[in-house]
């Protein structure tokens, strides 16, 4: 039986999205708006910094944004040069509220930055730590633990999504719910595909382009042929077509958000998906770590972000539409919890009832 410890030694990306130097204090980011096509690395001295490197997608994917935020918590003081504890909540506060804003769909966004405030409030409280310097130390050891955490919980879903999986499957996906969006390389929908193809089984997958942002073909497609792979393109309006077929033998997205009762915010293109595997008997998986759990939120109070309307009207800058043409450019969907067949955690397999099932496992793992 394959173990934990064994996938850190056998699972090894090539691709490393988000590096922290601790001797410079520099949060470096591979930018993926510029993906496949350069290479480009880029870096963040400050919160407003993270804060725009998400807003225009150099980092995107919930979990890869939770980590970028930790690390602009941290930047917030060391760019700020607080005189006082005092002074570093008031920082924290502002730094916490200018990177919040940055996408509000994506709930692992405001965990971090929560959890990076709390923990700054609570060791200040307590007397665990004195000064300024001390709070910095202990706000890099919190970032590093959220990233450490993401990685391992990332391999965890890969090996209870790995049930899921037979040797010959195709799976299909949604956007990039791979490494790039993680920032640890594994990935949430693509860990057990990852797991899989390092075992040795035959495993390939089918990536939707993903319209207007092409995550699909730009950066699904990359990261898993730089891994060696298989992958096939899709346009977005052939999923039906391919899954009628029976080219798939389910589908493996992520999610920016999951309500308690197994609603599911992801990617746009996530809902047609769900309702066409729902009709054709094909399993529907969303694979997320328990930090995009939100448990007080309704389908209704979410916000469902909305972007450029030239993101549509044009394709990396080239007009493909009228002028001035009316847009309406929803980044992100919910796909209601009966076309999800379950939902794959760091801490095992939730099944309906999601509500009462979910709450079951997030009792369990605190």
């Amino acid at each position: 039986m394959v173990t934990l410890e064994d996938l850190k030694q056998i699972v090894k990306p090539k691709l490393k999205p988000i590096l922290w130097d601790d001797e410079k204090n520099v949060l470096t980011l591979l930018d993926q708006s510029a993906l496949p096509f350069q290479n480009n690395y880029v870096d963040v001295r400050t919160p407003e910094e993270a804060s725009l490197a998400i807003k225009l997608m150099k980092v995107r994917g919930a979990p890869a944004i939770g980590i970028t935020a930790s690390y602009g918590m941290v930047l917030s003081l060391i760019s700020s040069k607080p005189s006082s504890l005092e002074d570093s909540i008031s920082i924290l506060e502002r730094a916490k509220k200018v990177l919040d804003m940055a996408r509000p769909t994506a709930v692992n966004l405001t965990w971090a930055t929560s959890v990076m405030l709390e923990s700054s409030r609570h060791a200040i409280e307590q007397g665990e730590i004195k000064s300024v310097n001390e709070l910095i130390t202990l706000l890099k050891v919190q970032a590093k633990k959220i990233f450490d955490d993401e990685l391992e919980a990332e391999l965890k879903m890969g090996l209870y999504g790995l049930e899921k999986i037979n040797d010959g499957d195709t799976i299909l996906t949604q956007c990039n719910a791979g490494g790039l969006a993680t920032g640890t390389g594994i990935g949430t929908a693509l860990a057990p595909i990852r797991v899989a193809h390092a075992l040795g089984m035959r495993i390939s997958v089918i990536a939707p382009e993903t319209r207007p942002w092409l995550q699909g073909s730009r950066l699904t497609t990359y990261e898993l042929m730089t891994d060696n792979i298989p992958v096939t393109l899709i346009a977005d309006t052939a999923v039906g077509l391919v899954m009628y077929k029976g080219m798939v033998n389910s589908v493996m997205v992520g999610a920016d958000r999951i309500l308690a009762d197994g609603h599911v915010f992801n990617k746009i293109g996530t809902f047609k998906e769900g309702v066409i595997a729902h009709e054709l008997g094909i399993p529907f998986y969303a694979l997320a770590p328990l930090s995009t759990f939100d448990f007080k939120s309704k389908a209704n109070d979410v916000t469902i972000e909305e972007r450029d309307a030239d993101e549509v009207r044009t394709v990396r800058g080239i007009p493909i539409a009228p002028e001035g043409v009316k847009v309406y450019n929803p980044v992100f969907d919910v796909t209601p919890p009966k076309y999800v067949t379950a939902i794959i955690t760091e801490g095992g397999i939730v099944y309906p009832p999601f509500e009462k099932n979910s709450l079951k496992l997030l009792s369990k793992e605190r």
